[in-house]
């Protein structure tokens, strides 16, 4: 018959020790398992709200999902600039702006100002940044000289803009800054910023820039707003 193992008291109280540390780990793991389970089901259910919500026209949620989904592209290579451009111009407000980087984090879990650097050419990016600048903090604001430089350097962007290190001109965002200008007094009011900001003559750019029928064309956009 074999003989039972005998501990003496120290031994004992040894591996009782030992027994007490394992299932204190075990616990712990356990407690925190559901802990992290539990957070991954709260940022999940969110982030489904969020989804939810990014069907309904203008909320937050589905600007943010048009820019993600320009920066996507529908799979194909760069980023949809025209569609993200159009999605910024439809946000009115600095504080709309801000509920539309918030619910990109919810939804997306990343910061949509670094995603926009790191898709966008650094005219591009300057562009967009120009565009979200401009936006008045609340609505009913009147026009700032804020506004008119903002307008002012988007030009800028857009005659800066290259294509495969070959310069060129973007004439979309060209056309959607005449397009958001509402008065030709606005017009001139971005020609003086433009030239205390660059040191050249706003008019005299654009007939470099542009073909003379696009400058024609993009002129007549302005002569058609009010006077003031």
């Amino acid at each position: 018959m074999q003989k039972p193992i005998l501990y003496n008291s120290g031994e004992r109280e040894e591996m009782s020790l030992k027994e007490k540390v394992v299932y204190s780990l075990l616990a712990a793991a356990g407690i925190t398992g559901v802990i992290v389970l539990g957070k991954k089901l709260i940022d999940k259910t969110i982030s489904n709200r969020a989804h939810a919500k990014s069907f309904e026209d203008g909320s937050p949620e589905t600007f943010a999902k048009q820019i993600k989904m320009a920066f996507e592209n529908d799979g194909y290579f760069g980023t949809d600039t025209q569609g993200l451009r159009n999605t910024l111009m439809q946000i009115k407000t600095k504080d709309e702006l801000n509920k539309v980087y918030k619910a990109y984090q919810r939804e997306y879990g990343s910061n949509m100002y670094k995603d926009m650097s790191d898709e966008l050419q650094a005219s591009e990016y300057n562009e967009m940044l120009q565009i979200m600048e401009a936006k008045p903090q609340k609505a009913g604001q009147a026009l700032t000289a804020n506004q008119h430089a903002a307008w002012a350097k988007r030009l800028k962007a857009a005659f800066d803009k290259s294509y495969a290190f070959i310069p060129g001109t973007d004439e979309d965002a060209i056309k959607a800054v005449f397009t958001e200008i509402p008065t030709q007094t606005a017009f001139i009011n971005v020609g003086k910023a433009y030239y205390q900001l660059y040191s050249e003559n706003l008019i005299e750019a654009l007939k470099a820039e542009l073909e003379l029928w696009e400058y024609t064309d993009y002129m007549k956009i302005i002569l058609a707003k009010p006077k003031t």
